[in-house]
């Protein structure tokens, strides 16, 4: 009961899932603004603007900072993994999802040449990475809710 305890009363968790949640709304949002459709998938599916990993790390890393010191180990192991996140997410992720969608068109071709069908009847995910604008605007955002969450929040334990 006591772990349990801890863990629902650990602010800098709270930050990174909160951080991450208004960032899959803004997401959500976003893409009913752009396709004219509602898709609940966007709440947790990967891709688009702003970035979720993004705004969950650059939180973290920045509430370790504030609540822990700037000089603690854990902000500096949070500050690289934010880094490495970041950059896998505008880097490898991102070209994995235009490879997908480069397979897919490739694989439909296919079929439609030769009339056979492929065993896999499923596309592949094509909406896996992020542009280094939507990496911005999700580090950004994860530090705006870091910064007020740490005001509300620096006196509790």
């Amino acid at each position: 009961m006591e772990i349990l305890r801890q863990i629902l009363g650990n602010r800098i968790l709270w930050v990174g899932v909160l951080s991450w949640f208004i960032a899959q709304i803004f997401k959500t949002i976003n893409n009913v603004i752009i396709t004219g459709k509602f898709s609940i998938e966007r709440m947790w599916g990967d891709g688009g603007m702003p970035s979720g990993h993004s705004a969950t790390v650059s939180s973290v890393a920045l509430a370790c900072g504030l609540f822990e010191g700037f000089s603690s180990p854990v902000f500096a192991v949070a500050f690289i993994l934010a880094i490495i996140v970041m950059h896998d997410a505008m880097n490898v992720r991102l070209q994995a999802g235009k490879q997908a969608a480069l397979l897919n068109v490739m694989a439909e071709t296919f079929e439609k040449v030769t009339g056979t069908d492929l065993p896999n009847d499923e596309k592949l995910k094509e909406l896996l990475g992020h542009t280094p604008l939507q990496v911005i605007a999700g580090c950004m955002l994860g530090l705006i809710v870091a910064s007020v969450c740490y005001l509300f929040l620096r006196g509790g334990t």
